[in-house]
């Protein structure tokens, strides 16, 4: 294990980013989305698998709660953190449906769904992103660099210049602070 390698990675892949100027306008496109929904009272929910759910959960967290400072809460939910529905979901119906249902339930028209996958290629997710167009529910995707299915029907795609899922992983965390960042200091600026 070289871990100056591994980081070394990690800092190229932020390199890319930093330097890429569409990313940046698609990053703030995303931001917008959220913050037009948050203005008319709507709400984002997120979902993802394994890393990408804790992630999900890990934004959806510095939205309702605060992020640098301290705000009014907005509506953000990870739609994994009920596991008695998450199981029971999984169980009667298929693991597929776990997210689509809860979009179902919970999306109307004018919120956001952010869905991460490394892949882009998450069938729950992409099945969640289909309930979600159906109900007029924007959607927001982040991905790896071949995006996958879900980046072709995302309304707004946001691909990591990388195919290594820790690294893209690490990357979708740095998004969700920048969209999280753009959305605190828009809705609730501070008169320093």
């Amino acid at each position: 294990m070289n871990i100056a390698k591994t980081i070394e990675d990690a800092i190229a892949v932020k390199q890319l980013m930093r330097s890429d100027s569409v990313l940046h306008d698609i990053i703030q496109q995303a931001a917008e989305v959220c913050i037009k929904t948050f203005e008319q009272k709507g709400k984002v929910l997120l979902c993802g698998n394994g890393g990408s759910a804790a992630d999900a959960q890990h934004i959806a967290a510095e939205l309702s709660g605060r992020f640098y400072y301290d705000r009014d809460p907005l509506y953000a939910e990870a739609l994994h953190v009920n596991t008695s529905y998450v199981t029971a979901v999984a169980n009667d119906y298929a693991y597929d449906e776990i997210y689509a249902r809860m979009v179902k339930a919970a999306g109307r028209q004018g919120d956001v769904l952010i869905g991460l996958s490394t892949s882009g290629n998450s069938a729950n997710v992409i099945k969640a992103f289909d309930q979600a167009r159906a109900l007029g529910v924007t959607t927001i995707a982040l991905t790896g660099s071949k995006g996958g299915e879900l980046a072709s029907m995302a309304d707004v795609a946001i691909k990591i210049p990388s195919d290594n899922t820790a690294r893209i992983q690490e990357a979708h965390i740095l998004v969700g602070h920048v969209i999280c960042e753009i959305i605190e200091q828009t809705l609730f600026p501070k008169n320093d």
